[in-house]
């Protein structure tokens, strides 16, 4: 076949309005490939089409460099524009700004096209001056720019500057039934943890396809909100939404965190009713996780073995389970096998693995492994990683090590923080623990519930009482923190170990949950140790009384010796 028969067959299909490159566009030669263009300038605006769709940057750069030749791109706005259009989705924006440069006009489209092509390569910035310089132009963005520069905003983790742009596109009107502009505004709130305000405009769109409810289920997943993951779930699919591979695999992560195991059946079985899971990895991952975190690790171990293909993901999903469950020695063997099978871990296994190492107090394998991390560079930028090796090395009680790697950390986050306060406090180094948590709070990094909760036990550790009552009044006061049980018991022992009675008495009295055993318990102990047989007496009385059950032999022993105590008294 010559090349004028595959020229024609090339605009044959064109003119049939199905636009597929011919077979013989895979094999021929280059001069071959241009001559499927060579009759109309209207064919290379195809072709550029095509060779978007497959990210064909090499093919779209033989076409540009032969249209250059031809001089057949000079002066042609749409030739120009569906170049720009290629190499911004292939990837390569500095070849895409300099279509732009050389266009003898731009329009909102151009415009569009290149901020589009800066927001999918990260320069969220440069997406924000683009914003700006097509207006300053003169140019109203529309549906699709504005869903664009909404992804910026996630990028830059600006929710204040979206909330602009969402002002902005009310103001213009050009919300109404756009699906995609809906959906960015959704995924826009959602992914920047605005989650009441992502279902408001939900619930306001006037219509809902399933880009639009994933958007929000996915924000939902990554914050936690299981419940709501599965109230959207079920909404959607009242509104005759047919969930997607996304909807179940999201649905089934919030299955996993809040062990529904039951429910996570049910879905199973819609998969496989539905035969969404024949060849799709990604759910039968999403599976194999949910019943991993649910503590189904046979049925997890089944689903693994029964995926098409295994890959870095599922094994990591399956080191993750057995690390949660407290299979520390399992989640070592699993990375064995899957080096075994070819796979090198990423920072998510290394990180799972870590933990596991820091469960089973695997010092050794641990400093193998970080040193193995140091060598692939992953800890450069992975603060997950970072966390997880002070995580390993605090829990094996080498707080010289675990401080080394958080003093190294490109960023610290609260969690970074965390990890080494509670290590510390683990380890009966309590003023170690309150001076991180001052460095922390002078970096302007706001304690969460977890942190107040180590600080809590490192002043009963050291026996600032005074202190730990500023920190536990400070949680509501200053940072919003309404108190959890756990921080009621930390504060009531603080107050048992160094002698405050009467104070503890009346704090437990003040505690929400009816069951309080361990803290009337905890109470009898303090007693035991003060030698306060008053005070025994109420709390051996209200430990008997609090859950209903037979007071235990160790109970008996600990107020039998405080009556021996107020015998030698009297």
């Amino acid at each position: 076949m010559g090349m004028l028969q595959v020229s024609y067959e090339a605009l044959e299909m064109k003119a049939a309005g199905v636009l597929v490159l011919p077979s013989k566009w895979q094999h021929a030669h280059v001069e071959e490939k241009l001559a499927l263009y060579n009759e109309k300038n209207l064919t290379i605006v195809s072709l550029l089409k095509r060779c978007t769709e497959l990210k064909d940057l090499c093919k779209g750069s033989i076409l540009h460099a032969d249209a250059l030749r031809k001089g057949s791109f000079t002066g042609d706005f749409r030739t120009g524009k569906s170049l720009l259009y290629m190499y911004a989705k292939c990837g390569s924006i500095a070849k895409a700004q300099q279509v732009f440069d050389e266009l003898p006009i731009h329009d909102v489209a151009s415009w569009t096209s290149l901020l589009a092509g800066y927001v999918e390569m990260g320069h969220a910035y440069k997406a924000f001056d683009c914003f700006e310089r097509m207006q300053h132009e003169g140019h109203s963005p529309d549906g699709v720019a504005f869903a664009s520069i909404l992804k910026a905003c996630i990028a830059i983790g600006t929710s204040e500057r979206g909330a602009e742009l969402h002002d902005q596109i009310m103001s213009k009107g050009i919300l109404g039934n756009n699906l995609i502009l809906g959906s960015a505004l959704v995924d826009m709130y959602a992914k920047l943890g605005n989650l009441n305000r992502a279902r408001q405009v939900l619930d306001e769109l006037p219509v809902r396809n399933v880009v639009t409810w994933n958007a929000l289920i996915t924000g939902y997943c990554q914050h936690g909100r299981g419940k709501e993951v599965l109230h959207c779930f079920e909404q959607m699919k009242r509104e005759g939404i047919r969930p997607s591979a996304v909807t179940f695999a999201c649905t089934l992560k919030a299955c996993g965190s809040m062990r529904a195991i039951e429910k996570g059946k049910q879905l199973h079985a819609e998969i496989i009713t539905k035969g969404m899971l024949i060849n799709n990895n990604v759910l039968g991952s999403a599976l194999m996780d949910m019943y991993a975190k649910c503590g189904a690790l046979t049925k997890a171990q089944q689903i693994f073995d029964d995926l098409p293909e295994q890959d870095v993901i599922s094994w990591t999903s399956l080191i993750t389970g057995c690390c949660q469950h407290g299979f520390g020695e399992e989640a070592l063997s699993c990375l064995e096998k899957m080096r075994h099978w070819g796979f090198s871990p990423n920072a998510m296994t290394f990180a799972c693995v870590l933990k596991a190492c820091g469960s089973i107090g695997a010092v050794q394998k641990g400093k193998e492994l970080h040193a193995e991390i140091i060598r692939s560079g992953l800890l450069c930028h992975d603060v997950v990683l970072g966390n997880a090796l002070v995580y390993m090395y605090a829990k094996c009680g080498i707080l010289s090590k675990a401080q080394d790697v958080f003093d190294e950390l490109p960023v610290r986050s609260i969690v970074s923080w965390s990890t080494l306060i509670t290590g510390y406090c683990e380890e009966g180094h309590g003023q170690e623990a309150l001076m991180c948590f001052e460095l922390m709070r002078h970096e302007g990094l706001p304690p969460d519930g977890i942190v107040f909760s180590s600080v809590l036990k490192a002043c009963s550790t050291i026996g600032a009482t005074e202190k730990g009552q500023t920190f536990y009044e400070s949680m509501g006061t200053k940072y919003g923190i309404i108190p959890s049980y756990e921080h009621h018991v930390c504060l009531v022992d603080l107050l048992c170990r160094n002698g405050h009675f009467e104070q503890a008495v009346m704090m437990i009295e003040k505690m929400p949950s009816t069951n309080h055993f361990p803290v009337w318990f905890a109470l009898l102990g303090a007693c035991r140790k003060w030698g306060t047989p008053r005070f025994g007496k109420v709390a051996f009385g209200h430990a008997i009384g609090s859950d209903g059950k037979p007071c235990r032999v160790a109970d008996v022993s600990s107020t039998e010796n405080v009556n021996k105590i107020e015998e030698q008294r009297s």
